[in-house]
């Protein structure tokens, strides 16, 4: 039966009144805000200059710390996949020792051009989530330092071996790594947003990264094997790069929930204490 015109209107102002509710919710409001920080092409970004900056001091602060396999086995790891995976994984990295004697200074300086364009990158991510300018030429310093406590970061990370002991380094790491991406949004906002506005995108951001582990335990690792037999060595890079998309939107959406939650908790509870109390009892 053809749908009247009465039908017609009263369905298209049905869907109409529920996209103004979605519109004027906080979900409306952060997809919104999702979409103007360009939440994929930042993670996008994140995953190339991660990919130049990550996996080389990856290499060499794991293999400084001379722990098994080196990088791939901490990578292996912190991605959560199967062990015929991680044996994909192994394949493409070199031994630890081998990393640091065929290290050379332009390699190193290389390294050091994509770290600093790596945390420039990061920091213009966290003030288009505040809809901060950016700062100056001369807080560049501020990466400087933010780089290298990374590195030191993730140095003690590997060396530690604490993804490896769940049972001993449960608590550490999710707390080491609240309080890291904690001060990391302070530092590279130059001091512009206060901590306890901060504190809860740090939260978010690690709770994301804790869900991209079992995503990547779900997905990533069968999708590692598949992909070395479809394209070789190439398809284990891919799905690693992929990865590093994923982690790019937990670092920047993380943030950008905390910045959600700082806000708009408090309408919330603005709005209850303006609601009418019900009366208990009725008179009769």
């Amino acid at each position: 039966m053809p749908m009247t015109p009465s039908g017609a209107a009263n369905r298209s102002s049905w869907s109409g009144r529920l996209r103004r509710v979605i519109n004027r919710s906080a979900v409306g409001r952060g997809w919104r805000r999702g979409s103007a920080i360009e939440l994929g092409q930042r993670a996008l970004g994140f995953a190339a200059l991660g990919f130049l900056t990550l996996v080389p001091i990856l290499i060499l602060v794991s293999a400084a710390g001379q722990r098994g396999a080196g990088f791939a086995q901490w990578l292996g790891e912190g991605l959560g996949v199967s062990a015929d995976s991680r044996e994909q994984v192994e394949q493409l990295f070199t031994l630890p020792g081998q990393a640091l004697r065929t290290t050379t200074a332009f390699g190193l300086a290389a390294l050091a051009v994509f770290g600093l364009s790596f945390g420039a990158a990061v920091q213009t991510g966290y003030e288009k989530v505040w809809d901060l300018p950016p700062a100056r030429w001369w807080a560049r310093w501020r990466q400087v330092v933010w780089l290298g406590v990374f590195t030191g970061y993730l140095f003690v990370s590997a060396t530690t071996a604490l993804l490896h002991k769940p049972s001993a380094g449960g608590t550490l790491v999710p707390l080491s790594g609240v309080l890291f991406f904690w001060w990391s949004q302070r530092l590279l906002l130059g001091g512009r947003v206060p901590w306890r506005a901060l504190l809860t995108g740090a939260v978010a951001t690690v709770i994301g990264l804790a869900g991209l582990r079992v995503f990547s335990t779900l997905v990533f690792s069968p999708l590692i094997a598949s992909s070395t037999i479809s394209y070789g060595p190439v398809g284990t890079v891919l799905v690693l790069q992929s990865w590093l998309v994923g982690v790019g939107v937990v670092v920047f959406g993380g943030a950008l929930v905390g910045r959600l939650l700082y806000e708009e908790l408090p309408r919330v509870a603005r709005a209850l204490k303006r609601r009418p109390r019900r009366s208990g009892t009725r008179r009769r």
